[in-house]
């Protein structure tokens, strides 16, 4: 095939319709990868949208609701624990029953080929791993886990749900617009009644085992995700605005170590000054025809 390198210009922006994708888009992107064939894969909400998980921001990267609740909310008050709770039982079938779409197995297919020599995802929906993904670094944890913070007792989201419905029904039954991870947009005061599970081993309190807004990372999870991008000749952004710092951190990082960046997103992203290619461009339909031309 004729070289496509003139479509790896630094800070390209590729911007097709979906009748354009597999042009000059998919061009530039087939490009890359062949080019760099051991990619770090960093993931974001946008690439959950279409398995029905709503994002949290807007195509400029700014909140589509209130902000979620931080770790410091969680641990000093029981009235924002209850909110919390009750907010999660509405939405946690959304995240709960969601299922993998195009672009988490087109991105399966990319690791069967040994074409992902890391997959690092901001979500914690657990939709990668389902969609056959194999070692997948989950900065942010995993929603489908809880565990006590006293006695570290672990549970899975799916038992915890029918408890809090039971405890619950006068709020089980309400109506409310899911919202990202597991949440929903429900007027609830935390001032009113809420009975929260406690802890069956030690009457302990139940966190998600996830990390809260305002929580750090772990550090063995960025240490992890920093040996793969050693390892990597490329970074791949797929869905995600990379506002938030614990996934920005890489694609600076990349930068530094001379490792080019390419984001598939539609909308603006944090590191967009950085990236040698940008596809605004659906996760999925991208992926999809990106996977189909290079088993081609």
């Amino acid at each position: 095939m004729p070289d496509p390198a003139p479509l790896i210009a630094v800070n390209s922006v590729v911007s097709p319709a979906p009748a354009t994708l597999e042009t000059a888009a998919l061009d530039a992107l087939h490009a890359f990868i062949e080019r760099h064939p051991r990619l770090f894969v960093l993931t974001g909400a946008g690439i959950s949208t279409d398995s029905g998980i709503p994002g949290y921001r807007d195509d400029n990267g700014a909140w589509k609701r209130s902000p979620p609740i931080t770790l410091q909310e969680f641990l000093g008050s029981e009235s924002w624990r209850r909110r919390y709770w009750a907010r999660s039982m509405i939405g946690w079938p959304t995240v709960g029953l969601a299922q993998p779409n195009g672009a988490h197995r087109a991105l399966a297919q990319l690791d069967a080929a040994q074409r992902v020599g890391a997959l690092v995802t901001q979500n914690v929906d657990g939709l990668h791993q389902r969609a056959g993904s194999r070692d997948v670094i989950e900065l942010h944890g995993s929603i489908g886990h809880v565990h006590c913070l006293d006695c570290g007792a672990q549970y899975t989201r799916a038992s915890i749900q029918p408890e809090l419905v039971a405890r619950n029904p006068a709020v089980a039954g309400a109506l409310a617009e899911p919202a990202a991870d597991g949440d929903a947009h429900l007027d609830f005061d935390g001032a009113n009644a809420f009975d929260i599970p406690a802890c069956a081993a030690c009457g302990g309190m139940l966190k998600p085992s996830v990390v809260f807004f305002g929580e750090n990372v772990p550090r063995e999870r960025v240490a992890a995700a920093s040996a793969a991008l050693d390892a990597a000749d490329a970074v791949l952004v797929v869905g995600s605005s990379l506002m938030v710092y614990s996934g920005y951190r890489f694609c600076a990082w990349a930068q530094q170590r001379g490792k080019p960046v390419a984001a598939i997103n539609l909308g603006k992203t944090r590191a967009d000054p950085l990236l040698a290619l940008k596809v605004a461009a659906p996760c999925a339909a991208t992926l999809e025809a990106l996977v189909a031309r290079l088993a081609a």
